[in-house]
C-alpha cells in the first residue's frame, strides 16, 4: 500500500496552521487539533460509514496539505506557459505517442468520432503524455479544501498562506467559501470512485488541484464519464487506454462530432477547460499533428 509522506513545505505550513489554531483556542498546543472534524461529520451524514470515515482520518498518511490547496487559489492560467507545448519537440513526443497508443487511438475514434489528435493534444497539455500526472494525494487536496468550509479553519488557512502566494483578502474571501464547497462535492466522488473500483482512496495521487490520471479528471468527471478503454473491468486513469476512452467520453457528450467546424470545437474543448489560452493551445497542437 502507498504510504505518502508530506513534503517540506506542506510540514511547515501545517505546523504554522497548528500554531495558528493553539493560538486562537481552537486546539491546545499540547495536542493536535482535529482538521477533518467538520469533514467527517458531513462524510457521516450523507452517508459514508461511521467506522470506514474514522479509520480513514485516523491514518498517519491522511494529513492537511496546506502547501497544495495555497498553490490552487493563485492558480491562473494565463501565467501559464502553453508554448512549451507546440515546439517541435514536443510534437514529435506526441506523434510518437500517437504511434505507439494508435490501437486505443482509433478504438475511441471509433466509439466516440473525436479525432486522435485532440485526444493526444489534450494528453499533452493535461500530462505530458502520461509522465507528469501529479504525486499529491487528492485526498488530502480536497479534505483540506473541505474543511475550508470551518469559519475557524478559514482564518487559521489565511494567516499562513506564503507572502509568494498570497492574493487580496477580498478575493480570498470571495473565493474560499466557493472552493471549500467545490472540494467537498469531490471529496465525496473521490470515495465513491474508490469504493466503486475497491481501490484505496488515500493511494490516489494527482495534482495539486485534485485532478486524477493522466487525463486529469476531477472525481466528480470520473463517476460522470470515466470509461474503461481496455475492457479490463475497471477504470484507472494511470492507464492510457481508460485515459484515452475517457478524454474521448468526456469530448463527445459535450457535443464533439466527426467533422466538427472550428467554432464548435472550441466549445467542446471549453468544456473540458474553460480557459481560451487551453482551447487555444489543445486545437493548435491538433492542427501541429497533422502536418
Amino acid at each position: 500500500m502507498l504510504a505518502l509522506k508530506p513534503t517540506r513545505a506542506a510540514v511547515i505550513l501545517g505546523l504554522a496552521l497548528l500554531i495558528v489554531l493553539a493560538n486562537s483556542g481552537h486546539a491546545t498546543a499540547q495536542e493536535k487539533p482535529d482538521y477533518f472534524a467538520v469533514v467527517q461529520q458531513r462524510l457521516v451524514t450523507d452517508g459514508f460509514s461511521p467506522e470506514a470515515v474514522s479509520q480513514l482520518y485516523g491514518r498517519p498518511e491522511v494529513f492537511l496539505e496546506a502547501d497544495g490547496v495555497s498553490r490552487f487559489f493563485v492558480h491562473s492560467e494565463a501565467k501559464l506557459d502553453y508554448g512549451q507545448f507546440t515546439t517541435p519537440e514536443s510534437i514529435e513526443k506526441a506523434r510518437a505517442y500517437m504511434l505507439e497508443y494508435r490501437a486505443s487511438l482509433d478504438s475511441a475514434e471509433k466509439a466516440y468520432g473525436v479525432d486522435p489528435r485532440v485526444i493526444t493534444a489534450i494528453l499533452l497539455v493535461e500530462s505530458r503524455l502520461g509522465t507528469r500526472s501529479g504525486n499529491r494525494s487528492c485526498l488530502n487536496i480536497l479534505s483540506t479544501l473541505a474543511a475550508l468550509s470551518d469559519p475557524e479553519m478559514r482564518e487559521a488557512f489565511w494567516r499562513i498562506i506564503p507572502d509568494e502566494r498570497r492574493i487580496s483578502r477580498a478575493h480570498y474571501d470571495e473565493r474560499v467559501q466557493k472552493r471549500a464547497e467545490w472540494g467537498y462535492r469531490e471529496l465525496k466522488a473521490l470515495l465513491r470512485y474508490a469504493e466503486r473500483e475497491k481501490i484505496d482512496p488515500a493511494a490516489i495521487t494527482g495534482s495539486y488541484a485534485g485532478a486524477v490520471g493522466y487525463a486529469q479528471f476531477m472525481p466528480t468527471n470520473i463517476l460522470a464519464y470515466a470509461q474503461d478503454g481496455d475492457l479490463d473491468g475497471g477504470i484507472d486513469l494511470r492507464n492510457h487506454a481508460d485515459a484515452i476512452a475517457s478524454i474521448a467520453n468526456y469530448l463527445k457528450r459535450h457535443g464533439w462530432q466527426p467533422a466538427i467546424g472550428r467554432e464548435k470545437a472550441e466549445k467542446v474543448v471549453h468544456a473540458y477547460n474553460p480557459s481560451s489560452y487551453y482551447v487555444n493551445a489543445i486545437l493548435k497542437i491538433a492542427d501541429l499533428l497533422k502536418g
